[in-house]
């Protein structure tokens, strides 16, 4: 009775096993499928947003060849104009520009010449007055006439060539 009992006992036993074991393989696998898919939804936002940053950047590349062909017409179009007028009025419009920025910067020495004598008429100390009358933004308004006038132009240059 012994082996009876036992044999069916064990046979259910075994059975019972052997029934649930696919059914925890499948949990298991599911759970490692749900870790899987997350971590292909990541990889997939991660490239959608590099995709989106390329876009904007070429977005950005393809807005600044545009303005640069822009400006290379405008350019084109002016010396065509000037060629079209003559020498003269070719001369006097190369010097418009630079005429401008003359004037200005005889205004600008002007004032800052005249804010010195003030300054001086009054008795103040001299490297008082040069330190309040010559500050950062005015370094700042002369490194730019500078770079503008002798780097861009030795850039052009080089471009030129």
């Amino acid at each position: 009775m012994f082996d009876l009992l036992s044999g069916g006992l064990l046979g259910s036993i075994f059975g019972g096993l052997f029934r649930l074991a696919p059914e925890v393989l499948k949990f298991l696998d599911k759970k490692n499928e749900r870790a899987h898919e997350l971590n292909m939804f990541r990889l997939q936002t991660d490239l959608e947003k590099m995709r989106g940053e390329f876009r904007v950047e070429e977005r950005y590349v393809d807005y600044s060849i545009q303005q640069l062909d822009t400006i290379k017409e405008a350019f084109k179009e002016q010396a065509e104009t000037a060629k079209a007028a003559g020498w003269f009025v070719a001369g006097i419009s190369a010097l418009v520009r630079p005429g401008i920025t003359w004037a200005l910067f005889f205004m600008y020495a002007t004032v800052k010449a005249a804010a010195l004598v003030m300054a001086f008429q009054t008795g103040a100390n001299w490297t008082e007055v040069v330190t309040q009358v010559w500050d950062e933004d005015d370094f700042g308004v002369f490194t730019m006439c500078l770079t503008f006038w002798f780097v861009g132009r030795s850039i052009e240059k080089y471009q030129k060539s």
